[in-house]
């Protein structure tokens, strides 16, 4: 279930941020050269399932270079570095509510970006969000 906003409700989480900003650094920070239209929407609907922000956050991320779409292709500029699952993931206690499946969590994975952070998720799910799992 999402609110009016496309968020997805979680006890404990969220997104800290601009979810806009939020979203162009995880495409950022791919660490694939190319991703799927799908694999690129799947991380950025981590973000917000609200078509206006994730329209938003593909058009500034290609309008600031970060990323280039062609053909159900997503192309992701080099030196945004990637996601560390030891360094840019911290874990906490708690009861939560995974952002990407809903699944409830004892403990909640939340990605600390520059941007903001972003959770919480399953320990399955923050690797799919990251692209440390394919």
């Amino acid at each position: 279930m999402t609110g009016d906003d496309g968020e997805r409700p979680s006890a404990g989480g969220g997104v800290e941020g601009d979810p806009v900003e939020v979203g162009v650094e995880l495409l950022a920070k791919a660490e694939d050269a190319e991703l799927s239209l799908a694999d690129a929407m799947d991380r950025v609907e981590a973000v917000s399932t609200a078509p206006r922000v994730v329209r938003e956050i593909l058009d500034t991320a290609e309008l600031r270079g970060v990323i280039e779409r062609e053909d159900g292709v997503v192309a992701v500029a080099g030196g945004g570095g990637y996601v560390s699952q030891t360094t840019d993931v911290v874990r906490r206690e708690g009861d939560y509510d995974c952002r990407r499946c809903g699944t409830g969590l004892a403990t909640g994975h939340f990605v600390q970006l520059e941007a903001g952070e972003l959770g919480p998720f399953g320990s399955e799910c923050v690797r799919k969000v990251t692209g440390r799992d394919d």
